[in-house]
């Protein structure tokens, strides 16, 4: 057995599951880099800096478990430099905003035990829909670019990887319940069988189940409950394994605290989250209440109006069905060869959309004149609060409806030429089907849904019988990607080089079920013929069926050189891609083939690394400085109120910055950790947002971006831990300041006509804000009970007032008279209020 194997067979028995990438394959690459480098691996109190040739940092479960119980992983990894993460709520249930050096969640790849998570048609993160931490064995957080068999269509901003913590070898079982600030109520169990056959089979079964009241408006809700299992059959004695996992969420949960980012009081102008309200000036405004619901009583003959009932944002569900089934597996062939074999299938059931008000009368005027269907809004021919006539308004769910079937394959051949030379050939299958409906339902009288899925089971038909739904699409997104790696030591082990290459092939197979009505995403559904459609018409292009391919060589290099065996020197370079969403795409197909805008180009990306690194049993630190040159960057902004996603293209965008840490453990049972970023971005150009005839002249008008940062993004952020233990009780302690961001691509701020006066109503920027939770633990193992223990957890304890998660957007819009005087601007952006504070209780019963 060559140096290569053994040390990597050690890795396995030392700190089994300690991945430091993604796949199996990359786990097996990045584990034998860390032994063979002579680093220490166990970090400092949850604390770990990798010695790669990436700027990457490790959270263990000693950190994780400090957290609130239920908390999701995305906010643990608010310690980490460059990582930026509101959330909505104090517990983790309710959503959040996620960027990584300014990349925003769908530029940045999260994947578990080396699967991908992104969703497969806008690549979002669902930080609401995560693993319980409880059972994550570590998070890994790569700061700047992919691993070279990364199964990503749209990450050229970095990794978050977590991997499920192994099956204890003991039988065990650890129950546990937390209490707290707006009734949450969150119970977690999990059961170890230890070894249950003389071959080391051992697995592990948990649930649990999460509920609290949403902590801003007077009727949300949240319910969440999960399943767990694992499976794992280690074999020989060299590190191979197979590996069998499955997963269950269920999310129920009310959208809540995003409001108009203004602060202005005209009018009497109130906190909420109509586009007549505002945000908070002061924390007590934060609570604000839901105004009752006007019910109209149907009546026969009557031109009844719609129910109000459910209409506001906050009324509005959230609901999601996710699962999967996960294989991972090693296999050593012979003494220098190695397999990795990891295989998946994700399912996600979920809807993001909201109410409309239904016509039950067939329009006689107008453009859609006698045709029935969805467009603006629903027409349905039909009688749909059964008062026995259609001439009524009707207010319906309007369900955004998305079900994915995805399978993921990812094989690694990983060769020891000898000692200190290793190849790797890996390839990568991923394939998504990805069904998007919005199949209208009914609400109830108070305006919950009758079913959360809207009519995905019991649709509402129109008079010609067919479904009346908002939207009706199919894609398939294919993956097949080969990848190459070699990795060499020289000058007696100090030099480390890796030298990769990434060949991915990706293809969008479209088929756009309704005619598409504008370049915006708008689409007329409905089942009348095109010739009826198109009549009126002209410009609506008819459903119809594309496929779009992207592929690209993508290289991936890198060094690392031990200066002493605790110091060393790093760098790398990568190149990446962005592959346009399937919204984007979609959009596209209003454009006739050939013409511009018909082929949305992928986004592409040049990035660099340079840093040094300290590591060893007391000290955990590194210092890295980074560079990404964008071409063809894109961006996207969500207006929540008209429930559409707006698309801009900003051409070049320079990003630079600096990331540093430092974890220290001065004396025993004390841990002092300090980290810090800076960033920044420039857009290259201005860009052209419309044009307008003035006295016979063609006057075009640009949103003034070029030297400007990008928006949505903090300018810096810093912050720290402190851990300590004294006896049975230990504290602990983090803060985070977080720099402003700001509101426009423009770096303008938020403005109105009022009384013919433009004014300002809100600055360019969110100011920065700092947040602090603290975490106190008491065990009862001085009592006899081993591995129980009462913890405490406070978030955001002095309840300071921020502006939370935002995507940032492109400029205000304006509205301009004939001669082209500002006359009106746009409604002001919405943002999510910062969580409020939160004090939780947890007891910890294990056996």
């Amino acid at each position: 057995m060559n140096k290569f194997t053994l040390l990597c067979a050690t890795t396995a028995l030392i700190v089994p599951g300690m991945a430091m990438a993604q796949s199996t394959g990359s786990i097996e690459v990045e584990e034998e880099i860390v032994v063979t480098g002579a680093r220490d691996t166990n970090g400092v109190e949850g604390v770990i800096i990798p010695d790669s040739s990436k700027a990457r940092t490790v959270l263990t479960q000693d950190i994780i478990a400090r957290q609130t119980p239920g908390q999701t992983i995305l906010d643990t990894i608010n310690l980490v430099p460059g990582v930026s993460f509101q959330n909505n709520d104090p517990y983790g249930s309710a959503g959040g905003t996620l960027t990584i050096r300014g990349f925003s969640s769908d530029r940045i790849s999260l994947t578990w035990d080396g699967f991908p998570l992104n969703d497969t048609g806008n690549y979002a993160i669902y930080s609401n829909q995560q693993f319980d931490p409880e059972l994550i064995g570590q998070v890994n957080v790569n700061l700047g670019t992919t691993d070279v068999d990364s199964p990503t269509a749209s990450a050229v901003g970095g990794t978050v990887n977590y991997v499920t913590r192994l099956p204890r070898e003991e039988l065990g079982a650890m129950l546990s319940a937390s209490y707290g600030d707006y009734g949450y109520h969150r119970v977690f169990g999990v059961i170890d069988t230890g070894e249950l056959t003389s071959f080391g089979t051992r697995a592990f079964f948990s649930a649990s189940t999460a509920r609290n009241d949403l902590p801003f408006n007077d009727i949300g809700r949240v319910y969440k409950q999960q399943y767990n299992a694992r499976i794992y059959q280690p074999i020989g004695t060299n590190g191979d394994f197979i590996s069998i996992a499955g997963h269950y969420n269920q999310n129920r949960n009310n959208f809540f605290g995003s409001v108009p980012l203004r602060t202005d009081t005209t009018g009497g102008r109130v906190v909420g989250p109509n586009s007549t309200n505002r945000f908070p000036i002061t924390k007590d405004e934060r609570f604000y209440t839901i105004g009752r619901c006007t019910i109209d009583t149907p009546q026969a003959g009557v031109s009844d109006v719609a129910n109000s009932c459910g209409s506001t944002f906050d009324e509005r569900y959230n609901p999601s069905n996710t699962g999967n089934a996960r294989f991972n597996s090693r296999f050593s062939l012979t003494d220098q060869l190695i397999v990795t074999v990891d295989a998946a299938y994700q399912y996600t059931l979920a809807n993001g959309g909201g109410t409309v008000v239904a016509n039950e009368a067939v329009p006689t005027t107008g453009n859609l004149r006698g045709l029935v269907g969805y467009g603006s809004v629903p027409t349905t021919g039909t009688d749909l609060n059964g008062d026995g006539d259609i001439r009524d308004t009707v207010r319906l769910l309007a369900p955004s409806n998305t079900n994915t079937n995805r399978y993921l394959a990812i094989t690694n051949l990983i060769y020891d030429i000898n000692d200190d030379h290793r190849i790797r050939l890996s390839y990568t299958f991923d394939r998504g089907r990805h069904r998007q409906t919005g199949e209208i339902g009914f609400l109830e009288v108070g305006g919950n849904p009758e079913h959360f899925f809207g009519g995905l089971n019991t649709p509402i038909l129109d008079a010609n019988g067919a479904v009346v739904q908002k939207r009706d699409r199919l894609s398939y997104a294919t993956l097949h990607q080969v990848a190459a790696e070699y990795r060499g030591k020289f000058l007696e082990d100090a030099l480390t080089v890796n030298i990769g290459l990434r060949a991915p092939f990706f293809k969008r197979d479209l088929d756009q079920r309704c005619f598409a009505t504008n370049a915006s995403g708008g689409v007329f559904c409905t089942a009348e013929s095109q010739a009826e459609v198109v009549a009126n018409n002209p410009t609506y292009v008819a459903p119809r069926e594309v496929t779009f391919k992207y592929d690209k060589l993508l290289p991936n290099v890198g060094f690392t050189y031990a200066l002493t065996p605790e110091a060393s020197l790093f760098a790398n370079y990568a190149k990446g891609i962005s592959v346009p969403s399937t919204d984007n795409l979609y959009n596209s197909l209003f454009f006739a083939p050939g013409t511009e805008g018909a082929q949305p180009s992928p986004e592409t990306t040049d990035s660099f690394d340079l840093g040094v690194r300290y590591t060893n049993r007391l000290v955990q630190a590194q210092l890295a400085g980074w560079y990404t040159k964008f071409n063809n960057r894109l961006a996207s902004s969500f207006d929540p109120e008209l429930n559409e996603t707006v698309y801009r293209n900003l051409g070049k965008v320079t990003k630079w910055g600096v990331d540093a840490s430092v974890g220290v453990e001065p004396v025993k049972n004390l841990m002092l950790y300090a980290f810090g970023s800076y960033l920044h971005s420039e857009i290259e150009d201005d860009i052209a947002i419309g044009q307008q005839t003035i006295n016979g002249q063609l006057v075009s008008y640009v949103a003034a971006t070029a030297g400007n940062r990008e928006s949505g993004a903090p300018k810096y952020t810093f912050g720290g831990r402190i851990q300590g233990s004294f006896g049975p009780l230990e504290l602990g302690a983090q803060v985070k300041r977080t720099g402003k961001r700001y509101v426009y691509d423009t770096n303008l701020p938020v403005l109105a006509v009022v009384n013919g006066q433009t004014v300002e109503i809100y600055g360019a920027a969110a100011p920065a804000y700092t947040s602090v939770d603290a975490n106190a633990r008491f065990s009862l193992a001085d009592m006899g009970l081993e591995n129980t223990y009462f913890q405490l957890n406070v978030t955001n304890l002095f309840d300071v007032l921020s502006v939370g998660g935002f995507g940032g957007g492109l400029n205000q819009n304006i509205t301009r008279n004939a001669a082209g005087v500002i006359t009106g601007y746009g409604n002001a952006p919405n943002v999510q209020i910062g969580a409020p504070r939160a004090v939780s209780a947890t007891l910890v019963i294990g056996f």
